[in-house]
């Protein structure tokens, strides 16, 4: 009995979104025929709603928010986690779609960014203060619940973690959800939904969101990084080839060996330069690229400085899918 229960409800619910207003009267005579709180939770929806975005990775889904109107978005770092070769599709409530690159990912806070590839100037949600946030207050959640895109639920903020600043609500939260925005009264952003409580899947009453004042951190250090193909300095960070060798490179990088691919902050392998010296050995988009003569690679840094001291060989331990193999590479 609950499913057709569900299902009808989601239907009513689609109704509300999706059906324009039969009147084109302004907006203050449209909201003044609904209570206080009614209004509220109306000019929340309509000021984020075009912000929120439903982003597809492999065979999952989630949603984000878009952050600032170049194409920025962030959602959840598992959201993105089976995204091939960084890359998804995003579709915003418009019906627009992009395509989008992961630039980042913070595991810990499970934060991802990503990257749109687009020239168009976008809505965007702003992200509050520490002030904003405060236990007891009314949040609101728009996401893409079971592939619903722009429903919102309701609740209130019930706990701020005092370890890691994690917020509780008690805002309806099912799978789909994931990377969304928790908003307050004002429309701005103070948590990316993450996580729920449950026995079976299902919302239970409590629901978990990274607080905004770590996502803020992590879209200042991140949020510049550009997508694969953007040439701007971020690129040598990641891609060990950068700048490319057009014989007129008189810097450090210009007589350093040339691997040939192009790589995420995780090393995993994002392309490969057709007739390199990488393409030749066999590797593809989605090797990750481990250690170097028996020394883990901790970041793209580790594999540049080997790089840059003009090795004749070495030895690189690669994982593809689940099984790990050495390859000699000579220079």
């Amino acid at each position: 009995m609950i499913q057709p229960k569900t299902l009808f409800l989601s239907t009513l619910a689609a109704g509300l979104i999706f059906t324009p207003p039969a009147l084109s009267l302004p907006e203050a005579s449209i909201l003044a025929q609904f209570s206080g709180e009614e209004q509220t939770r109306i000019q929340v929806y309509n000021q984020a709603s075009p912000a929120v975005v439903t982003i597809k990775a492999g065979r999952g889904s989630g949603s984000g928010s878009i952050v600032r109107s170049d194409g920025l978005v962030l959602t959840n770092e598992h959201v993105v986690s089976e995204a091939r070769r960084g890359r998804v599709e995003v579709r915003t409530a418009q019906g627009q779609r992009y395509q989008g690159y992961v630039i980042a990912v913070d595991r810990r806070n499970d934060l991802a960014l990503v990257r749109l590839q687009t020239n168009d100037t976008l809505p965007t949600i702003p992200i509050a203060n520490r002030q904003g946030v405060q236990v007891g207050q009314q949040v609101y959640a728009i996401g893409s619940p079971f592939g619903l895109s722009g429903t919102i639920t309701t609740g209130i903020l019930s706990r701020i973690d005092p370890e890691n600043g994690d917020l509780q609500t008690d805002a309806a939260l099912n799978p789909g959800n994931s990377g969304g925005p928790l908003l307050n009264s004002r429309g701005e952003l103070i948590g990316v939904n993450k996580a729920i409580l449950s026995r079976d899947g299902t919302n239970s009453g409590i629901g978990f969101a990274t607080n905004a004042s770590i996502a803020r951190e992590f879209i200042v250090a991140n949020g510049n990084q550009r997508a694969p193909g953007f040439p701007d300095d971020s690129v040598a960070r990641r891609n060990p080839n950068y700048p490319p060798d057009n014989g007129n490179s008189r810097d450090r990088f210009s007589d350093r060996p040339r691997l040939g691919v192009t790589v995420d902050q995780d090393l995993i392998v994002l392309e490969v330069e057709r007739g390199s010296l990488a393409a030749d050995i066999g590797f593809r988009p989605g090797d990750r690229l481990l250690a170097i003569n028996h020394r883990r690679l901790r970041g793209v840094n580790d594999l540049i400085g080997f790089l840059e001291t003009r090795p004749h060989s070495m030895l690189l331990t690669v994982r593809r899918n689940r099984r790990i193999a050495e390859v000699l590479v000579e220079f």
